[in-house]
This record gives C-alpha cells, sequence and structure tokens, in this order.
C-alpha cells in the first residue's frame, strides 16, 4: 500500500508532458493568425471613420460656402452658388505600419477648408480627389471622392478605402452609401 501512494505523487510522465505542450502548440497554431488578423482589421476601421469626417468637412462646406446672387424680387428665387474645395491632394504623412500625427495647421489649405483634424496619431495617408476648387456646382454632379491609402504590415502592399459624394437632383450634398475597399487588410 504504502509503495502505491509514492508511484501515485511521483508527478506527470515526460509523455503526458508532450502531449500537452503538443496540443498547445496547436492551440497557438490556430489563435496567433486569426488574432494577427483582428488586429489589422480592427486598424481599418480608423480608415472609414476619418473618411465620414472628411464627408461630413465636405459637408458644411457646402452649406457654408453657398451665396445668392442679386436681390430676391416679387417671389423670385434668387439663384444659388455652391463651391468646393480643390482635389489631388493628400495630407502630409506617409502611410506605415507605424501611427503618425496629422497636425491640422500642416495640412493642404483644401482640409483645412473642410475642417478635417484628427486628435490621435494615425497608420494612414488620407486624400481628396475628383475635385476642383470651383462655384456653380449643378444637380447631380459627382463633387468629391476620400481616399485612405495604408500599408498596416510595411510590405509596400497598400490597402485603399474610397468614400465618394456628390450633389442629388435637388442639389442637396449626398454620399455613396458604402465605402468601396480595396485591399482591406492586404
Amino acid at each position: 500500500m504504502i509503495r502505491r501512494l509514492n508511484r501515485k505523487n511521483q508527478g506527470f510522465t515526460l509523455i503526458e508532458l508532450m502531449i500537452v505542450v503538443a496540443i498547445i502548440g496547436i492551440l497557438a497554431a490556430i489563435a496567433i493568425p486569426a488574432f494577427i488578423g483582428y488586429v489589422q482589421r480592427s486598424k481599418t476601421s480608423e480608415a472609414g471613420s476619418n473618411l465620414k469626417n472628411l464627408y461630413q468637412g465636405a459637408s458644411s462646406y457646402y452649406s457654408r460656402e453657398n451665396w445668392g446672387q442679386g436681390i430676391v424680387r416679387g417671389g423670385a428665387a434668387a439663384a444659388v452658388t455652391y463651391c468646393s474645395v480643390a482635389g489631388g491632394v493628400t495630407t502630409t504623412n506617409t502611410p506605415g505600419p507605424d501611427k503618425t500625427q496629422l497636425e491640422l495647421s500642416a495640412q493642404p489649405p483644401s482640409f483645412q477648408a473642410l475642417g478635417f483634424s484628427v486628435g490621435d496619431p494615425v497608420y494612414y495617408q488620407y486624400g481628396i480627389e475628383n475635385s476642383s476648387d470651383q462655384c456653380g456646382i449643378a444637380a447631380s454632379q459627382d463633387v468629391y471622392v476620400f481616399v485612405a491609402t495604408g500599408d498596416l504590415d510595411g510590405d509596400s502592399v497598400q490597402s485603399r478605402f474610397e468614400l465618394a459624394a456628390g450633389t442629388d437632383n435637388d442639389r442637396q450634398f449626398i454620399r455613396a452609401p458604402g465605402i468601396y475597399v480595396i485591399n482591406e487588410t492586404e
């Protein structure tokens, strides 16, 4: 009886320990790639949020920068002209795996006019495309394409997010219902 008690108190065998290590290795092999993908997808949420901020700034600018021509007489409506900012510009940061701080005062005038500012450092470089510094925006006209470009893993393959905005038949400023994405997590 005493011999049996001593044998049970000896601990785990080498085979039992190897089986536990193998199971932990298999679980890690499954979990680590899933975790890395989850982290990259969480970083991409920044792009959508900041593109929506650009749209809101452009919508505010569109409403603020309209003006009526002439004097309204006898129930006639004044001609209203809406304006947009220049496109073909990007923020001054370089997209990469490390975050960079965007200072509004250091950005091109188009971003300043839209009031685009981000308090936290960012992974993406932001741009305004398909726009010109013009007034007289017509009904049903494409006005802006807001773009976020990133390289989250530093491999020179970039992801791209686009949000289009324009006017409807009543010259109200509207946006596309979704964000167009290319290579979301590269």
